[in-house]
């Protein structure tokens, strides 16, 4: 039972102690904020670390022992881990260290080739989202079109109106939709956020109820 109830207490407790911090701008709000919560966190971030590693150590490691598809993969990433970690920890992290070295020619060129894989997929979807099959996936591409081409030189030597429609498309009816769907993501949040303070939604613990 208090395995339960006592970090829903605390879940519920904590929920309107920042409600109230947000909307009260007191002396005492702002002291729990700046003096209390934030030193927490630091402190329980190197746990969340560890949480991760453990993680990443149980998925990769039932992998390996199951000799599951693709299972060398997940030596090279113990290896990467093992290999920052030691490299971090023996020579630090300013300029020049191997672990800035592996930084800079590992993790960031293998960021940049995830995010050029990307483009790919982009434009598979677009593909298949601008295929002109009603009118309004007609109207997503013309207007798909022209903004593309007043991104670019391009578009503005074959006429002026193009830039100043992209701008126009982007600022008005594009706006208007991202402003709405961002109210229907906040409305969801506060929503979610007051089922979990109020102790309607559990899930978090385990179970629905």
């Amino acid at each position: 039972m208090f395995k339960r109830q006592i970090p829903l207490m605390i879940v519920i407790i904590l929920g309107f102690i920042f409600v109230a911090h947000s909307f009260i701008p007191a002396k005492i709000s702002q002291d729990f904020y700046f003096e209390w919560y934030q030193p927490w966190v630091k402190a329980m971030s190197p746990f969340a670390v560890i949480l991760g590693i453990m993680s990443l150590v149980m998925v990769h490691g039932t992998k390996i022992k199951r000799k599951a598809p693709n299972w060398p993969y997940s030596l090279v990433i113990f290896a990467g881990l093992i290999a920052t970690a030691a490299f971090g920890f023996i020579w630090g992290r300013q300029a020049g260290t191997p672990y800035m070295w592996m930084f800079e020619n590992v993790q960031m060129p293998l960021g940049a080739t995830m995010f050029s894989l990307l483009a790919f997929y982009i434009a598979s979807a677009a593909y298949k989202a601008f295929r002109a099959r009603s009118p309004e996936a007609t109207v997503l591409l013309i207007a798909a079109v022209i903004v593309m081409l007043g991104r670019i030189p391009l578009g503005a030597a074959i006429t002026h109106w193009i830039p100043d429609s992209t701008t126009w498309i982007l600022n008005v009816p594009n706006l208007a939709a991202k402003r709405g769907i961002a109210l229907g993501v906040g409305l969801g949040m506060v929503a979610t956020s007051l089922k979990i303070i109020l102790g309607i939604e559990r899930t978090y613990l385990g179970g629905g109820e």
